[in-house]
C-alpha cells in the first residue's frame, strides 16, 4: 500500500453527508438508537449496577456521545489532534467503568471509540489510536482468545468498511460534480460556437453585399458629380438596389438556416443554376444535412459563380453536387477562365474563396480552387466537407 494511503484524510465528500440520500440518513439513526438500546440492556442484563450508578453510567454515555459527535466535526476539518482528544474521553471513560465491574460499559466505550478512528481518521494514526482502547479491551475481558479475536477483527473491519463506503460515496459525489461541470462547460462552448457561427454568417453575407452596394452607390455619386446622363446614374442605384435585395433574401435565408428550416442543398443549386445560366448534376441519395454543411455548399456555389462573373464572363460553368459516404462534395468548372488565376480570389471583407476553405477546415473539410489543367482549360472549385 503507498505511503500516503496511510497518512492521508479521507476525502471530505466522504467525511460528510453531501449526497447522503435523506432514507439513508434516518436508517442510520435508527440503526444508532437501536444500538443504544442494546448497550444499555446489555448493561442492566449485567447487573453490576445499583441506583444511582445507573445515572452515573447514562451521564458518562452522554459525555462521550457528545466527544465523539464533535469529533465528526473536527476530523471533517482535518484536524488531527483535536480529533485524537475528542476520542480519546470515551477511551478514558472507559478506564473507571472497568474498575467499577461493568465490563460492558467499558467495552462498549472502547469498541465505538476505535470504529470511529479507524472509519474518519487518517488511516496510519486511526489504527494507532484504535490499537489501545482494543489493547484495553484484549487485557481485561473475560472471554475466550477466539472470542477475543473475533471481536477485535469485527471491530476493525466495521470501521474499515464504513471508511470504504463513505469513501466510494465520496467519489461517486466527486464524479458527479465533476460530470456537472463539465456539462455546464459543453453548455458554455456550445453557445459561443452558436454565437460565432451566427457573427460569421452574418458577417459573410452583410460584408459581401454591403461592399457592393457601396461601390455602385460611389459610383452614382461620381456620375452625378461629374454631370453624367441620368440612365447611367439610374443604372448604378439599380444595381445597388439589387444588390440589397439579395443581401436580404441571402440574410433571411441564413438566419433560416440556423433555426434549422434551411431547404435541400440540390434546391437551392438548381435556383442558381438557373439564375445564372449554369448546368448542374447531382449524385448520389440525397439525405438531411447538417446546418452548417449546407451552408457551407450554398456559400461556396454562390462565391464561384461570383468569381466566373469577374474573370470569365460568358463562360460555360457546370456544377456537380455528390452525396458520398459520410461527405458531400461540390465541384463547380468553368471552361474558359480568362487569366492564369493560381491563387484563391477574394471578393470583398471575407466573403472569397479563401475564407469559404477556412470555414470548410473548420468542419473537417477541405476545399481545393484553380486552373484545371492536364490540357483543359478553365478553373475548378472543389468542396468536400463531412455530412
Amino acid at each position: 500500500m503507498p505511503r500516503e494511503s496511510w497518512t492521508a484524510w479521507p476525502a471530505r465528500e466522504a467525511l460528510s453527508q453531501a449526497g447522503v440520500p435523506r432514507r439513508r440518513q434516518v436508517l442510520k439513526w435508527i440503526v444508532r438508537a437501536v444500538l443504544v438500546g442494546l448497550f444499555f440492556a446489555s448493561v442492566v442484563r449485567e447487573d453490576v449496577l445499583r441506583g444511582w450508578e445507573y445515572a452515573v453510567v447514562a451521564a458518562g454515555f452522554a459525555v462521550c456521545g457528545a466527544a465523539i459527535w464533535r469529533c465528526f466535526t473536527t476530523t471533517l476539518d482535518r484536524r488531527l489532534w483535536a480529533s485524537v482528544g475528542l476520542l480519546a474521553v470515551p477511551v478514558v471513560a472507559g478506564v473507571p467503568a472497568e474498575w467499577a465491574g461493568t465490563h460492558v460499559t467499558a467495552a462498549g466505550l472502547w469498541c465505538v471509540a476505535a470504529v470511529v478512528a479507524v472509519e474518519r481518521l487518517p488511516l496510519g494514526p486511526g489504527l494507532g489510536l484504535a490499537a489501545v482502547p482494543l489493547g484495553a479491551y484484549v487485557l481485561t475481558t473475560r472471554d475466550s482468545w477466539a472470542g477475543t479475536t473475533a471481536t477485535v477483527a469485527v471491530v476493525l473491519l466495521t470501521g474499515y468498511s464504513l471508511r470504504l463506503d463513505e469513501e466510494a460515496r465520496g467519489a461517486g459525489f466527486r464524479m458527479l460534480a465533476q460530470e456537472r461541470a463539465a456539462r455546464r462547460a459543453e453548455a458554455e462552448t456550445a453557445a459561443l460556437n452558436e454565437r460565432a457561427r451566427i457573427a460569421r454568417e452574418i458577417h459573410d453575407v452583410l460584408a459581401h453585399s454591403l461592399s457592393a452596394q457601396l461601390v455602385h452607390l460611389e459610383a452614382a455619386r461620381l456620375l452625378v458629380e461629374s454631370g453624367a446622363e441620368r440612365d447611367q446614374v439610374l443604372e448604378r442605384i439599380v444595381s445597388a438596389r439589387g444588390m440589397a435585395r439579395e443581401g436580404l433574401a441571402e440574410t433571411r435565408q441564413a438566419l433560416s438556416a440556423l433555426r434549422g428550416e434551411m431547404t435541400r442543398p440540390e434546391e437551392f443549386l438548381r435556383d442558381l443554376a438557373a439564375a445564372q445560366g449554369a448546368g448542374l448534376r447531382v449524385t448520389g441519395e440525397p439525405r438531411p444535412l447538417p446546418a452548417e454543411a449546407g451552408l457551407a455548399v450554398r456559400r461556396v456555389a454562390q462565391e464561384a459563380l461570383t468569381n466566373v462573373r469577374k474573370h470569365a464572363p460568358g463562360a460555360r460553368v457546370d456544377m456537380e453536387f455528390s452525396y458520398l459516404e459520410g461527405e458531400v462534395e461540390l465541384a463547380v468548372h468553368d471552361g474558359g477562365a480568362r487569366g492564369k488565376n493560381t491563387e484563391l480570389a477574394g471578393s470583398g471583407a471575407g466573403y472569397g474563396l479563401l475564407g469559404m476553405r477556412e470555414r470548410a477546415e473548420l468542419l473537417g473539410g477541405s476545399l481545393e480552387a484553380g486552373p484545371v489543367g492536364q490540357g483543359r482549360e478553365g478553373f475548378l472549385v472543389r468542396l468536400k466537407v463531412p455530412a
